[in-house]
């Protein structure tokens, strides 16, 4: 039932008064949901459905209308063609502009190595997958056509196998899928960006899948992985095998692949010649991180790059210097730059109209459901086609019998309108056999033309029987499927490009630069401030200059090879070294630790955390009264990361802060001026950084909370032992305020 077409809005001309509209202009209100449904909806789905995410048979909707059309122009066989005149043909279907038509020809192009079996023939430049800056040339100067094996794509379309919709301007027709005899939708990767969701379908061996599909017709519990080895990407690489992984994306659609590059090493030139990338690189991008380590220093081994890259292939070649090894520089590269990257996959594919994230098996599983609907449907169609000829024939076979009498009846026949109705009483056969018979020619009226066609009543007549029996034989139809997705497999496949490497060498940890070690002091600020001075400086410097208003707050004696952990006011921290900062003098005010480090905006430290090991613990003492004990081995990470998110709970807000090389005794004081003394060993360490901790101090009244935390020195409070606790949380002792400040300040 066709959607009710929304009626026009009818101005009402009696509030039209000089021209104006009464009302004109004013802010109408508008529930944002209605706003949502009725406008960002339609176009949501829209891209979702009709652009972004390809259906089973591999193809997005600008995919199919180009290549739909070069199959109606005859390119499949002949010569090429101007890419501006496909473009141009591709419009009737194509509601999009010409640029877009052609980019989407350019990544099917085999001059463009996008494709792992590419889809168009093509002559000219058509750019570089691998190239960022390789621009294609404009479609007048191109020429293109169908690959051979694009004749697997529309097999027996003609034969009503699928569906066929009219194009936006319901001038023609285009099927809503192409009927392909091989699983397209894996062969070649897709990626698609839609609104809410994504796909990014990787490739693999054509022969393999081809392999695996039939495999799977034959036996649903065929193992997938015994036959489908690995993603095979065009352009080449080693895929560093990972079989938990791999598992992974072949169950759920989802998962990262590592790839690396692929070198070999000119000894006479002492240079590394790079010729195979990851599909996620390009040369420039590559080539621009290498630029970055060398100038940061992290890169000292490499005298000069250049890209190289001609008719031949993709070539990026690295000049050593002298005595550099070229296997522990490729591995260093590898760890730093994209000559190594992940491909993360999604199979997101649309089935039915929907968006679903498959693994190989349930995809392969659709695509077979799909094949078995095309065959079914094209042998019908020929079941059909010979049914009608077979029903003409048995007319014919009529006449027959008696030649002279057809012709009689046609010679004695008055009007020409009764001629059929007289051939079908004088024979006994209906309209549609003397309509054919009646339009014999003269010189067909002879008993060996009839004969011969007559002949063909038994061969039709075993053909239909056999068509009727693959139909009524989903094991039949399975046969045919198998059949030829094992032809297309040996006509049609090709050796691995990617290499699969199963032991993968574990990569050396960057070794750490070598840190001088002396000793120094180092100064921490309320504002946020760090110094770092000498013994022998600190002597000849006079008063420490401060920003107005700010104060130290840490003092401590270390040395240059101390590590530093700075937690800031977000809930976060930044991982640092003493070495990374400059020696510097007491007359400065040393380096803002938020710029230093590339904090986010209105980020502050708090607190300052030195330490040589990560050993002891952080304890986080909140409003709230209680008290987190965090590990410091929750703080180490394999790698040098420099910030880490969730250092601490952010619930309540942070009182005290410190690290704890062992347990020590803390004196709270709440705001209600109640003291509590506790030793830190009454609280349980956890491995979770964000962990709230436990309740250490019982506030009871509303509104009341912990305002000050310090370590506690015997003596420092009189009488502590009615402040002190076995178990908590406990409620502390009241102190006199006075009697506190003055010996809080001891």
């Amino acid at each position: 039932m066709p959607p009710k077409k929304k009626k026009e809005p009818q101005i009402d001309r009696r509030a039209v008064k000089g021209g104006h509209i009464e009302g004109a202009g004013q802010v109408v209100e508008q529930p944002i949901t209605a706003t949502l449904r009725e406008n960002y909806m339609p176009y949501a789905m829209s891209v979702i459905v009709s652009r972004a995410i390809p259906e089973i048979d591999g193809f997005k909707p600008a995919h199919r209308k180009l290549l739909y059309t070069m199959y109606k122009e005859g390119l499949l066989s002949g010569s090429r063609v101007k890419s501006a005149n496909i473009v141009g043909r591709t419009m009737r279907l194509n509601p999009h502009g010409d640029a877009a038509i052609y980019e989407t020809m350019v990544r099917l192009a085999r001059g463009n190595e996008s494709l792992l079996v590419p889809y168009v023939d093509s002559k000219g430049n058509f750019g570089k997958a691998y190239s960022r800056d390789m621009a294609y040339a404009a479609p007048r100067y191109t020429e293109a056509k169908l690959e051979k094996i694009c004749t697997q794509l529309f097999a027996d379309i003609d034969k009503d196998t699928v569906d066929f919709v009219d194009n936006y301007d319901n001038s023609m027709k285009e099927p809503t899928l192409l009927p392909v005899t091989f699983p397209t939708v894996l062969v070649n990767n897709n990626t698609g960006i839609a609104v809410g969701m994504a796909s990014n379908i990787c490739s693999f061996n054509l022969a393999e899948v081809c392999e695996t599909a039939a495999a799977l017709i034959r036996d649903p519990a065929h193992n997938i992985a015994d036959t489908l080895i690995a993603p095979d990407f065009p352009g080449g690489g080693i895929l560093l095998y990972d079989k938990a992984e791999l598992d992974k994306v072949y169950s759920t659609g989802r998962g990262s692949i590592r790839v690396r590059s692929r070198y070999n090493y000119d000894k006479t030139n002492h240079c590394i010649e790079i010729t195979q990338i990851p599909p996620t690189a390009t040369v420039e991008a590559i080539m621009d991180k290498i630029v970055d380590l060398i100038k940061l220093g992290k890169i000292r081994e490499i005298s000069d790059m250049r890209d190289e890259t001609d008719l031949g292939g993709l070539k990026l070649t690295i000049d050593c210097k002298r005595g550099t090894d070229p296997d522990k520089l490729m591995q260093k590269l590898y760890r730093l730059t994209p000559l190594e990257d992940s491909f993360s996959c999604n199979f997101n594919v649309l089935i039915a109209g929907s968006p679903r994230v498959l693994g190989i098996r349930e995809l392969l599983e659709e695509w077979t459901a799909f094949r078995r609907e095309c065959v079914r449907r094209g042998i019908y169609y020929d079941l059909q086609r010979k049914k009608d000829k077979l029903h003409l024939l048995q007319g014919l076979k009529k006449i027959l019998l008696d030649i002279d009498k057809a012709v009689r009846i046609v010679r004695e026949t008055e009007e020409e309108a009764e001629v059929v109705p007289n051939l079908m009483i004088g024979f006994g056969i209906d309209e549609i056999q003397a309509e054919f018979v009646a339009e014999i020619k003269l010189r067909h009226l002879n008993r060996e033309y009839i004969i011969k066609r007559t002949e063909e009543i038994q061969t039709l007549i075993s053909e239909i029987a056999e068509m009727e029996d693959i139909l009524n034989s989903p094991r039949r139809v399975d046969t045919i499927i198998v059949n030829q997705l094992r032809q297309i497999a040996k006509e049609y496949g090709a050796p691995r490009k990617t290499e699969v490497l199963y032991e993968v060498e574990q990569p050396e940890e960057e070794p750490e630069e070598e840190v001088p070690d002396y000793p120094v002091h180092v100064f921490f600020t309320r504002e946020g401030y760090f110094k770092k001075i000498t013994p022998q400086s600190l002597r000849m410097s006079g008063e420490q200059k401060l920003k107005e208003g700010d104060a130290i707050i840490r003092e401590l004696e270390t040395t240059n090879a101390a590590e530093l952990m700075f937690f800031t006011n977000l809930g976060q921290v930044y991982k640092s070294r003493v070495a990374e900062f400059d020696d510097t003098k007491a007359s400065v005010m040393g380096d803002f630790v938020a710029s230093k480090l590339g904090m986010d905006n209105g980020e502050l430290p708090v607190y300052m955390a030195l330490f040589t090991r990560y050993e002891g613990y952080m304890l986080f003492v909140f409003e709230n009264g209680k008290a987190a004990k965090v590990d410091m081995a929750s703080y180490e990470t394999k790698t040098r990361r420099k910030k880490l998110t969730g250092a601490f709970s952010t619930k309540s807000p942070l009182v005290y802060a410190a690290y704890l090389p062992q347990d020590t005794e803390l004196l709270l004081r709440s705001s209600t001026s109640r003291m509590l003394i506790f030793n830190t060993a009454m609280i349980l360490s956890k491995a979770a950084r964000d962990t709230q901790g436990v309740q250490v101090m019982t506030l009871s009244k509303k509104g009341a909370r912990v305002v000050e935390v310090v370590p506690y020195v015997p003596g420092m409070v009189p009488n502590d032992h009615r402040l002190r606790t076995k178990n908590l949380p406990a409620t502390g002792g009241i102190v006199r305020d006075l009697e506190v400040g003055e010996q809080l300040q001891l």
